[in-house]
């Protein structure tokens, strides 16, 4: 029998899926900083500059506001482009481009403008690269109205998240978890469609919710593994849209458990993940057993060194502790 999905890493499916509407529609075009014969800092768009040239994928100055804000131009005159930000801490430079332009034109037009615009980025730590360039900004971003932010978890994700955020006639921001790129999964060999609409339920439970997203999705995936040879079983809640929220579905889910671990790997204070257990205290109060407990990074800049890069970041075994703390020794 033919074989009906294909074996892919998170890196090939977003090149895949840039390829793919580049080819299906010619105002689609890539620029950032080295995407063309270089391939991209992490080595996506590797290939495609031989494939398509250099009029669709544009190689731009190290300006982050003038290339973003070109991007928001082209966005306006018609054309389709993804932009790409090498890591998102470096967003913060085209901050006044994307939260005073691309998030407000429409608003500010009474709708005579869109800025169907996808800013692509880097986030996250784990990879030694200090504390510039370890930051998981994306709470941040899902501040500002008039954006979407998508942060795609898995390889099917990340094939498919593209085509919807380029028909989407607002500015949608997609978060790549820079320690994804290298995972692999099988996706179907036949086209598939996506809804970036809401959160997805990666696994279920019925004690407690695991709510996360990005690249802390498989670090919760195996602390519900550990947690149900423990004897509790776990739900994981990949969030998937950052904004706007699909509330939806998280207060369904802590329904269902009646208590909710979330783990964000932003800094704690201040974090999405204080927002969503606002949410979850607004809206399914009288449903929890006990307080909603969060797992973030360490309040210090991101550390250089392995070792203490881990200790700050969140593990499984944090998200066990959290749980188990939140059961209590009386079991389920």
């Amino acid at each position: 029998m033919r074989s009906t999905a294909t074996t892919i890493t998170y890196r090939d499916a977003i090149r895949e899926s840039i390829r793919e509407a580049m080819l299906a529609d010619e105002r689609v075009f890539l620029m950032g900083e080295d995407v063309g014969a270089y391939g991209g800092c992490f080595g996506v768009s590797r290939g495609v500059f031989e494939e398509l040239g250099p009029e669709r994928i544009r190689d731009t100055p190290m300006s982050e506001s003038a290339f973003v804000g070109a991007g928001i131009g082209a966005a306006m005159a018609g054309a389709r482009p993804i932009v790409e930000v090498m890591t998102v801490n470096f967003c913060l430079l085209a901050l006044d481009q994307i939260m005073n332009n691309a998030a407000t034109l429409s608003h500010m037009s009474g709708g005579q403008f869109c800025v169907p615009l996808v800013i692509r980025m880097a986030t996250g730590a784990g990879r030694q690269v200090a504390a510039q360039h370890s930051h998981s900004l994306e709470g941040w971003l899902a501040h500002i109205p008039g954006l979407k932010l998508l942060a795609p978890a898995t390889v099917q994700d990340a094939r498919y998240m593209l085509a919807p955020a380029l028909a989407d006639p607002n500015p949608v921001l997609i978060f790549e978890h820079a320690s994804l790129y290298n995972a692999e999964d099988q996706i179907p060999t036949t086209p598939a469609t996506l809804d970036i609409g809401g959160a997805a339920l990666r696994r279920t439970g019925a004690d407690l919710t695991l709510i996360a997203y990005g690249g802390t999705v498989p670090t919760a995936l195996v602390a519900a593994e550990q947690l149900s040879s423990e004897g509790v079983e776990a739900e994981v809640l990949d969030l998937r849209v950052l904004r706007p929220l699909d509330e939806h579905t998280i207060l369904e889910s802590v329904a269902r458990t009646h208590r909710a671990v979330i783990v964000d790997e932003a800094w704690r204070s201040g974090s999405l993940a204080a927002e969503v257990s606002a949410r979850i205290m607004e809206g399914a109060f009288y449903e929890l057993d006990a307080p909603v407990a969060r797992v973030g990074s360490a309040e210090v800049p991101i550390p250089y060194a392995g070792h203490l890069e881990q200790a700050a970041l969140p593990q499984a075994q944090d998200i066990v502790a959290a749980a188990n703390e939140m059961i209590g020794a009386a079991g389920v």
